[in-house]
């Protein structure tokens, strides 16, 4: 059963240690959980990145959370290279696991079917094969001339998403953004912050059912209003371009980010 609680204790239910989930920016990313969790101290997270992360990544690796990540890439999309995260691998202060954006859908899928791996191809050969030790190459057994890789089920503990709407019941509107579902299934939990709680089912409208998260997949709602901002969110509100790039420029180095972080103004 979904659990409604505030956003504060949601952040006090994603402890450290954790394998956490989070979405791109701009299709369920929240920044706002994200300073929550950083001030509170959260350490040694492996993150697992659905497929590529963005500024919330990079403001946990900035704050010294993250101990493992797991994706295809970080990037502040126009706005340039994610800072935080390129000091991090520079200076080798977090395990890397690169990935390509069709490996960590397998790895995701497999999680999600209940099944131990996921076959894909397009990666033998290449270099991202040697930070995985969990993928193996193998003998198609149907064609034993053929050679492909299985990745590894990747389920996350937690799966963190902001979207725009919850209903009573904890159902979640989640509309085209077919990756964050998948990670949702993925998770052991997920836990979601929106903008508004519906009092009435959002799996009654036949239109909109598809694109609906059941409750079943869903472990506690908060609602949390602008909690996307400045990264976006579908359907609600723009990328704030302005506030990422000032957060670009003070993260290039240690001290300018934590002077971001501590002194960052809350949306409006």
């Amino acid at each position: 059963m979904t659990e409604f609680v505030s956003p504060e204790a949601m952040a006090d239910m994603i402890p450290s240690g954790v394998k956490l989930g989070l979405a791109p920016d701009g299709s369920g990313s929240c920044p706002a959980m994200i300073r929550l969790l950083i001030e509170r101290g959260i350490r040694d997270l492996h993150i697992v990145c659905a497929p590529i992360g963005g500024m919330q990544v990079d403001m946990l690796i900035g704050a010294g959370a993250v101990s493992v990540l797991e994706t295809s890439a970080v990037s502040l999309g126009e706005t340039g290279g994610a800072p935080c995260f390129g000091r991090a691998i520079r200076n080798g202060e977090i395990r890397m696991l690169d990935a390509t954006c069709p490996a960590v859908f397998a790895g995701l899928s497999a999680a999600e079917k209940g099944v131990p791996f996921m076959p894909i191809r397009g990666i033998i050969g290449s270099d991202v094969l040697k930070n995985h030790p969990n993928w193996k190459v193998t003998t198609n057994p149907f064609d034993e001339s053929e050679k492909i890789v299985v990745v590894s089920a990747i389920q996350p503990d937690i799966t963190l998403i902001h979207a725009p709407e919850a209903d009573l019941f904890g159902n979640v509107r989640l509309g085209r953004r077919r990756e964050v579902m998948l990670l949702a299934h993925a998770s052991k939990k997920t836990f979601v912050t929106v903008e508004r709680i519906s009092e009435t089912s959002l799996l009654d409208d036949e239109k909109l059912a598809a694109g609906v998260l059941p409750a079943m997949y869903v472990s506690a709602v908060a609602e949390y209003r602008n909690a996307a901002w400045p990264t976006g969110l579908y359907a609600e509100y723009e990328l704030d371009a302005q506030e990422v790039e000032t957060y670009a420029r003070a993260a290039r180095t240690p001290e300018g980010f934590q002077a971001y972080i501590t002194g960052t103004r809350s949306a409006a």
